[in-house]
């Protein structure tokens, strides 16, 4: 199918002009995989998950920063510059070798998965490990961006949350409506931000003709908004959404209550479980921190009173992000020695070979 980029179709709601350089790496359009096993197993007709994982660094920061790039390279930036948990150090990378950009990633030192790391460094970023927390390295980044003529590209910028209300954009034109619920990861707040941000245009240009309520969830030990004080020391195995002070706090509470929405906390044992059931039932392998949509809907399942309401939970990143959390790959392992052993763990009987 040879279809236009991002920037390109959905440019009516964008930021975007004739002097917007054109750039893409294959983001968006992403699939809305319609649950087969899960939706059964709590009673949902009409369960949905959003796999933004299929995105081309594996997460749904691409499709934010596409648009901050392209307005980067529009605007003459000399670089950009961002603070990172792991994903948006990335994507910031790609996106910016893309550009022909010098990017520079500050992130907290010890709290970002390797396999997020390897990537930002894979795309040539300069990377700067700071001590202290995300809070910390976005200060740091903040700082830069007014020294060096660098272009901060995390969520603060207004062109990653246009990019990512796409996302709704795309889950709208595939249903032929809004969602009655979604429920997704809440880490720094710009994703439930720019959902509803896109749902609400969406509505005011007359393609939906309703609003879905939001549910949004952080870890347990990430859980300012919840909490309703900032964390100094946020801890959770969900580095994703380890943060403890949001940037985009108000606009996702503004989010939350608009809708008529919650945005809850589950513990890493919940966001844990709901990894494996997304892996094992539905062949979904995802980051931890993508499974807390799913955690909230397991652990809130009476939000959803109508057994036929239309649920979609967003999948933020891919597996392939943080693979081990939650999973003891040597204990399901078997050892043997020949296929006989192999034969017998798995209650077959050795029967003779065809002489044809």
């Amino acid at each position: 199918m040879n279809r236009l980029n991002l920037l390109q179709f959905y440019r009516e709601f964008l930021p975007v002009g004739p002097q917007t350089p054109t750039i893409s790496l294959g983001e968006g359009f992403t699939p809305l995989i319609r649950s087969r096993h899960l939706g059964r197993q709590l009673g949902l007709e009409n369960l949905y998950f959003k796999f933004e994982g299929t995105n081309p660094t594996g997460s749904f920061k691409d499709r934010g920063m596409v648009v901050a790039v392209a307005k980067a390279l529009e605007e003459g930036a000399r670089g950009v510059v961002c603070a990172s948990t792991g994903n948006t150090s990335a994507s910031a990378a790609a996106y910016a070798a893309c550009a022909g950009l010098p990017a520079v990633v500050v992130v907290p030192a010890g709290g970002i998965a390797p396999g997020k790391l390897l990537q930002a460094v894979a795309y040539g970023a300069q990377v700067f490990a700071i001590n202290g927390t995300f809070d910390r390295a976005l200060e740091a980044a903040v700082e830069l961006s007014a020294r060096a003529n660098l272009r901060l590209v995390n969520s603060l910028n207004p062109h990653r949350l246009a990019g990512q209300k796409t996302a709704a954009f795309e889950i709208v034109d595939e249903l032929g409506d809004s969602p009655d619920y979604l429920f997704l990861p809440v880490g720094n707040a710009g994703n439930i931000s720019a959902y509803w941000l896109g749902f609400k245009e969406y509505r005011a240009a007359g393609r939906t003709t309703k609003l879905p309520r939001l549910a949004g969830f952080q870890a347990a030990g990430a859980a300012p908004i919840v909490l309703g004080r900032p964390v100094p020391k946020p801890e959770t195995v969900a580095s994703a959404i380890r943060i403890g002070h949001p940037a985009n706090w108000d606009s996702a509470v503004r989010a939350r209550d608009e809708s008529g929405g919650v945005i809850e906390a589950v513990t890493d044992d919940e966001i844990l479980a709901a990894r494996r059931l997304l892996a094992k039932l539905e062949g979904l392998f995802v980051e931890p921190a993508s499974a807390a949509g799913v955690a909230g809907l397991v652990k809130f399942r009476s939000l959803v009173q109508d057994p036929r309401a239309v649920v979609v939970c967003v999948l933020t990143g891919t597996g392939l992000k943080d693979p081990a959390p939650g999973f003891d790959v040597e204990s399901r392992v078997y050892h043997v020695e020949d296929l006989g052993q192999i034969l017998e763990t798995l209650g077959l009987e050795v029967s003779p070979r065809s002489s044809g």
